[in-house]
């Protein structure tokens, strides 16, 4: 049987969660780009939020986090647009060099101590009681995805699009995109940095490998999303997208609970990844294999 806790707990997580793959779908599904930024992007979330958070500044940690996750979303589009460098090597290059950054932002500790900092959750914990983390992360999470729904609709998220499904025809059309694939990589960089951000001051501590693994875990809960929602508009999507991180989580809390090692998470990642992919194809695979040459 699971608990009112353990329910509360995968809703939260499910809404911070979801803003990586909410820009995973930017970045991975609209652009076409395989981002690899994203676990050092997280990581520097984290690192940011906690920081000013322990300086006494938790507020504004949330938007300086997300400036430096664009910042580090700028730095690989320079690799991939200026310098030719593959999209999945930009992104290791960059994720690689961020592992020092991210350490140097915690002044060369592995791991920042929040347990008596004052955060966004406790700020607002007065006036929500036993959902004073649910309702700020559910709140972030529906304006994010919104305004993303709305930036894509714009004439710029418009071009944004039109490169990832075209990129030919967009030069051909006169738009530069070196600067659509820019945009597009320093705001998703700026999403995961914001859910960071959030989970760094939900658990109030901010660790150098918090960031390990989350393309796995983002890609899960988009693969996951498009297997709910799979036709519709932007806003489908994107509300798919949050679903499936959230459903994602309570089947990372249906694991826990059958006293699961936690070092199987990530394989239950992994496989959870494989079978979002693959069952959904296997009708036509048998259709397909039926068939005499």
């Amino acid at each position: 049987m699971i608990s009112f806790a353990v329910i509360l707990s995968a809703l939260e997580l499910g809404c911070i969660y979801s803003l990586v793959a909410l820009a995973l779908l930017l970045s991975f599904r609209v652009l076409n780009i395989a981002d690899m930024t994203t676990d050092g992007s997280f990581t520097l979330g984290c690192a940011v939020s906690a920081t000013l958070a322990v300086a006494g500044h938790p507020l504004l940690a949330i938007p300086a986090a997300m400036a430096c996750g664009a910042a580090a979303g700028f730095i690989t589009a320079a690799l991939q647009t200026q310098l030719k460098v593959p999209s999945i090597l930009a992104g290791i290059i960059t994720n690689t060099g961020l592992y020092t950054v991210n350490l140097a932002v915690m002044g060369f500790s592995s791991n920042v101590n929040m347990l008596k900092t004052q955060t966004l959750f406790t700020l607002v914990r007065p006036f929500f009681g036993t959902f004073y983390r649910l309702v700020p992360a559910a709140v972030i999470a529906a304006a994010v995805a919104a305004a993303l729904v709305l930036f894509l609709k714009t004439r710029l998220g418009l071009s944004i699009r039109a490169t990832g499904d075209n990129p030919d025809m967009v030069r051909a059309s006169s738009i530069n995109t070196s600067f659509t694939i820019t945009v597009g990589l320093c705001v998703s960089n700026a999403c995961t940095a914001l859910s960071g951000a959030l989970i760094a001051q939900y658990q109030k501590t901010a660790d150098i490998s918090m960031g390990t693994g989350m393309v796995i875990i983002g890609l899960a809960s988009l693969i996951i999303g498009e297997t709910l929602v799979r036709r519709g508009k932007l806003w489908g999507k994107a509300l798919g997208v949050v679903l499936g991180s959230i459903l994602y989580r309570f089947i990372m809390a249906i694991a826990l609970r059958l006293d699961l090692p936690s070092e199987c998470l990530k394989l239950i990642s992994a496989v959870i990844v494989a079978l979002a992919i693959g069952l959904p194809n296997l009708p036509t695979a048998r259709k397909g294999g039926g068939k005499k040459c």
